[in-house]
């Protein structure tokens, strides 16, 4: 479960407390009677409720999870108002009856529209979700408004009238203007049932599923895919996927995206591939008739045991990041086809671990994404600042003592360099920091509070360009639209639209870093800034064991690793190859002067020669590049996946005495053709 921080835990226990403050004044003001207060109160509540709506969304989460919702919450409070009406007016009982009726009716028909909505919402829940992709033959209809589908809008919008009629009565004692408020808000709320309700005629129902379904095949068949990537993942995670869609698109054969999970689909970032989300099992199996040959893999998930059913298509993981941590070689690869890695140090950390993967199953492609990390172009200037990019890893899912420095040695970190005037820091930590352990959320927040204390900030949003046109973007879909109304407005992109798209991020992340005071301390978060971007940016590294820094090796320039393991440095670094050029940080934060010394001079980094080396170890060599590697491992497995085919096609026609079939279960007996070419280092 994720932790939320602390400013944001407050909020979750103030709203409720506040609100059930409320709710009590409103009970003291019908009980004892006492109208200013019964009027104060009940009006005060429904107000705060929508400002919280409007402005904190989520705050009453905890109420909501105690079956407290905004109906049941409305519902107290127009009881407490009929319970005050008895002892502070006259109005006769007939008239409370007309009243107490009222009100019933009109939640009547709050849950009637209730109901309608969950008979359209259920109807626009299609089979397949698609970014990217021409949809108009569906004719997918718009969304309702979300006034009408949200009951945590509605409620609370359309019982103003009832209230503002109810404290009127309260305080004048004459029923008319009650009567009058419950007429207008049940009047809404009818109005809203019957309106809800045109989403369920002929003119405005999607297709069925049947026909989706059949459109998809359609294009399946027409777009004939050879390779995809192939996501499942939680709120979060969509980074592992992202990092991999530029080099996918960079392929010479024609891809896509494959997800498992809808929300998924708009986490997944800007990309000119077809984006195509399958979340039932019998969907996924249309896969295995189309012309797909190849799936890669960036991250294990329960869902990927799915796919892997598939005969027809071979399958390669190829992780989201290489280090030295145990998740770099989890015993789960094995059941890939192919396991392909960066470069000699992550086929070896395979042969040491002993978890199945066989050798000759893993190909070395090096890291295509690293392109865009420049190389180092000197120390800094003598006048400063030199730029530390503090980057630690989260505490993971085992939560093991060393996974990450934030809780054992981050504060010591960001205290002794900022007491260092030479040090401009960038404080970016990982994005699921403080998700299994509090600690790790708690000392988190510590650390952005220590760099506020000495004028540090939070990133800005990047600055609009002036002298940059902005490439229209597909994804803006009104807040409004469902997954359905999402898929129709994101169909295939305009031409020229990627390299546009490219050339405004590269723009925008000039302009973000040109904003910045040179001597600035920032906070990093979200996905922009990117962490390639910091590199860049910086001129030394503190991080943690991870990813991180082999990817910071392509840059050339000096790092640090945080020791919180409680292994000797000797030992630290016969267990980590990664860290094998690194400055070794202790819990302590003791040697980080010294570390920019040599920044400052490089005179006295005696580690650079060591860096050089461990590149090529970890990244492997610099040619052929990274990518024309990728590309020829891609065609190597698909080749692989092509013979397969034609070997089960012929082993059909000659056990049936006709044609082969296509698509045909696995040989038991298929020989595994391995090729040399695709498995060689370079």
């Amino acid at each position: 479960m994720p932790v939320a921080s602390p400013s944001r835990r407050g909020t979750q226990a103030l709203a409720p407390g506040a609100l059930l403050a409320l709710f009590t004044a409103q009970f003291l003001g019908a009980l004892l009677p006492n109208a200013p207060l019964l009027c104060a109160a009940g009006a005060g509540g429904l107000a705060f409720e929508l400002a919280v709506r409007r402005w904190r969304p989520g705050a009453l989460s905890l109420l909501n999870r105690v079956r407290c919702d905004e109906t049941v919450r409305q519902l107290l409070r127009d009881l407490l108002f009929v319970l005050g009406l008895a002892h502070l007016t006259d109005v006769a009982g007939a008239t409370r009856l007309v009243l107490v009726g009222g009100l019933l009716a009109g939640y009547a028909a709050h849950f009637l529209c209730r109901a309608i909505g969950m008979v359209v919402r259920r109807q626009r829940t299609l089979p397949v979700l698609t970014r990217n992709i021409d949809t108009s033959e569906l004719r997918l209809p718009p969304a309702p408004p979300r006034l009408l589908t949200a009951p945590a809008r509605r409620i609370p919008l359309m019982s103003v009238p009832a209230t503002a009629g109810l404290l009127a009565t309260v305080a004048t004692g004459r029923a008319l203007w009650g009567l009058l408020g419950i007429g207008i808000t049940f009047g809404l709320l009818a109005g809203a049932a019957a309106r809800l309700a045109t989403w369920l005629l002929p003119g405005r129902r999607p297709p069925g599923e049947e026909a989706v379904l059949e459109w998809f095949r359609r294009w399946l068949a027409e777009y004939r895919p050879e390779v995809g990537l192939y996501f499942s993942g939680g709120s979060g995670t969509a980074y592992q996927a992202n990092m991999w869609l530029s080099t996918m698109a960079a392929l010479d054969r024609r891809a896509m995206v494959v997800l498992r999970e809808r929300p998924m689909v708009q986490q997944i970032a800007a990309t000119e591939l077809p984006v195509v989300c399958l979340p039932r099992v019998a969907h996924l199996m249309l896969l295995e008739h189309s012309s797909l040959r190849v799936l890669i893999h960036p991250a294990n998930a329960p869902k990927t045991s799915q796919v892997l059913r598939i005969p027809t298509i071979k399958h390669a993981f190829v992780n989201h990041g290489e280090s030295d941590k145990l998740s770099s070689c989890n015993p789960y690869a094995k059941v890939y086809d192919e396991v392909w890695v960066a470069g000699p140090a992550a086929r070896r950390r395979y042969a040491l671990a002993d978890v199945g993967v066989d050798d000759r199953d893993v190909v070395e492609v090096g890291r295509p994404q690293l392109a865009p990390i420049r190389r180092a172009a000197g120390p800094p200037p003598p006048e400063g600042p030199i730029t530390v990019l503090y980057a630690p890893t989260w505490e993971g899912w085992t939560d093991d003592p060393g996974n990450t420095s934030v809780i054992l040695a981050g504060e010591n970190i960001v205290r002794a360099l900022l007491d260092d005037p030479r040090v401009r820091l960038l404080y970016k930590p990982h994005p699921m920091t403080g998700t299994v352990n509090r600690a790790a959320a708690a000392a988190d927040a510590a650390i952005r509070a220590h760099i506020a204390s000495v004028g540090g900030a939070p990133a800005p949003v990047p600055p609009p360009l002036d002298d940059a046109p902005v490439p229209a973007r597909r994804e803006a879909v009104g807040r409004q639209a469902d997954d359905m109304e999402r898929m129709a407005a994101q169909g295939p992109p305009e031409p020229e639209h990627a390299a546009e798209v490219t050339a405004h991020a590269t723009a925008r992340t000039a302009a973000f870093w040109a904003a910045q005071p040179d001597r600035a301390h920032l906070v990093l978060t979200g996905p922009r800034p990117d962490i390639y971007s910091c590199f860049n940016q910086a001129d030394v590294l503190i991080a943690d064991v991870s990813s991180v820094v082999a990817d910071f090796l392509a840059s050339g320039k000096p790092y640090a690793v945080v020791n919180t393991s409680g292994l000797s440095e000797e030992e630290f670094r016969a267990a980590n190859p990664t860290v094998r050029a690194a400055t070794i940080v202790p819990p302590d934060a003791a040697g980080l002067p010294a570390l920019l010394d040599a920044v400052a001079e490089p005179a006295l980094d005696t580690l650079a020669a060591a860096r050089a080396e461990l590149t090529e170890y970890l990244l492997g060599p610099a040619e052929p590049p990274s990518l024309v590697r990728f590309r020829a491992a891609v065609d190597d497995l698909y080749a692989a996946a092509e013979a397969r085919r034609a070997r089960q096609r012929d082993d059909e026609a000659e056990a049936d005495g006709g044609d082969g079939v296509e698509g045909a279960p696995r040989s038991a007996s298929e020989p595994a053709e391995r090729s040399a070419s695709r498995r060689s280092a370079g």
